[in-house]
């Protein structure tokens, strides 16, 4: 494996492991916790593109789905997956690759992230929604109450978060050949 390979390979897993990390920094509130697991998202996909950044969120789900505790509360399972919150997991891996194609295509400006995460973030919130409702029988507006507007606050804060991060880290790990 050539070494450039083999550092892209690091950071993919560093940014999977830095998914499940933030993942437990949380306020429990139920239905769904507030986590900060969706900056580790937008993270893989701006930093590591569509391809790589889905790969890497997609990681971070199937090793939650084979039962290590590295989704929100330390949970783990299948059952997870299948559960209430499942939908966002998997919207996870929709938000990375829509942040990631639009990093590689239009580069770091500070316009183009701040639209392309929220827009992965609509995502998530649509196959959260969604998946919500099928579970637990919810209607709309009870799904909106409990999954998308109490969340809107922290997760603008961690779109903002996320591209400050991204444009700081953009450069170093471009000039080691890692960054899109």
């Amino acid at each position: 494996m050539r070494a450039n390979a083999t550092r892209q390979l690091t950071l993919s897993a560093l940014l999977c492991a830095l998914c499940a990390v933030l993942s437990q920094i949380q306020i429990p509130i139920p239905p769904v916790p507030v986590s900060l697991s969706l900056l580790g998202v937008h993270l893989c996909g701006t930093l590591l593109g569509a391809r790589r950044g889905a790969a890497a969120v997609g990681c971070y789900v199937a090793l939650g789905a084979l039962g290590l505790p590295v989704f929100s509360g330390f949970a783990g399972g299948v059952s997870v997956l299948f559960g209430p919150t499942g939908g966002f997991l998997f919207g996870y891996i929709l938000c990375a690759g829509i942040v990631g194609a639009a990093a590689q295509r239009f580069g770091f400006r500070r316009r183009t992230l701040l639209l392309s995460m929220a827009l992965g973030t609509l995502l998530c919130y649509i196959s959260g929604m969604a998946w919500f409702m099928l579970v637990t029988g919810t209607d709309l507006a009870g799904s909106l109450t409990a999954c998308v507007f109490p969340f809107i606050p922290g997760d603008l804060f961690k779109i903002l978060l996320a591209v400050l991060l991204c444009r700081r880290l953009q450069k170093p790990l471009r000039s080691m050949g890692l960054c899109v």
